[in-house]
């Protein structure tokens, strides 16, 4: 993708909570958001209070018919009791539902982990930028989807067959891969 005319627009739902995670993912978002031709001063980014409130805000997003794909980013660190497991599944069914609900590709950008230090690992450390990998996804997503439209409308399956190809190249060549990914 070249030119920003092509890259289509963006929300980011983010979480100010673990505001320190929170943030090095949208510059991860940010930075991926430009490497595949976008502005990133164009990417729309809407605060949510906490992770649990992601799917809400990210529901408004894809419902306003601003976005073509949201990107949900938030962070849940384990604690001394199971509230972390409550608020993950949660958040992961809401903005599934969402997704599928409106149509609107929503990426799971958020972290669920043990401790800070996994967090920080993951957000622009040793294990990369998750919030770079959730806007590659919802682009490769809303790629995937504009073929199979295209392929539809031409009556021509045949030319999904590519696509399938490069998203197995791409997971063979990322390394070992996260859980859920």
């Amino acid at each position: 993708m070249s030119s920003d005319a092509q890259v289509p627009q963006l929300a980011i739902v983010l979480s100010r909570y673990n505001a320190s995670i929170t943030d090095a993912l949208l510059e991860g978002a940010r930075a991926a958001y430009a490497s595949a031709g976008g502005a990133p001063a164009s990417l729309a980014v809407l605060p949510a209070p906490g992770t649990y409130e992601l799917p809400i805000v990210a529901l408004a997003a894809a419902e306003s018919g601003l976005f073509q794909g949201v990107v949900a980013l938030g962070c849940v660190i384990r604690g001394e009791t199971d509230h972390d497991k409550y608020i993950s599944q949660s958040v992961a069914d809401g903005l599934m539902r969402a997704s599928l609900e409106t149509g609107v590709p929503i990426a799971f950008g958020v972290l669920t982990v043990h401790d800070a230090s996994q967090a920080q690992a993951r957000a622009g450390g040793v294990h990369g930028n998750k919030g770079a990998e959730a806007v590659e996804a919802v682009l490769d997503t809303l790629r995937t989807l504009d073929a199979l439209d295209a392929a539809a409308e031409g009556g021509d399956a045949s030319s999904l067959d590519d696509l399938g190809r490069r998203a197995h190249d791409k997971a063979a060549s990322s390394g070992p891969a996260e859980a859920g990914r």
